[in-house]
């Protein structure tokens, strides 16, 4: 059963630091429009997205279908907040 919590661009990134233990960066210290994948941006790669995959099912109860849909919910912090904020 997922925990009620509001879709925030704040408690994503937190969600972000904590399921992926990145100690080098500050949840506020994340801009909202900057890519989470590749070299530009918070720099992810595919198994951080697996692990954010699992934790929005666990905390959010949503589920990201299959990759195309991935890639555009995780495009940034503001895409994953719409797509979450949709469902």
């Amino acid at each position: 059963m997922p925990i009620e919590q509001p879709i925030t661009n704040l408690a994503l990134k937190e969600m972000i630091v904590t399921t992926l233990n990145i100690e080098d960066v500050r949840p506020e210290d994340i801009d909202d429009d900057a890519p989470l994948f590749g070299e530009e941006g918070l720099g992810l790669d595919s198994v951080d997205a697996l692990q954010l995959v699992i934790q929005i099912e666990k905390q959010y109860g949503i589920m990201i279908e299959n990759e195309e849909v991935g890639l555009k919910a995780f495009a940034s912090i503001n895409a994953l907040s719409r797509f979450l904020q949709e469902k």
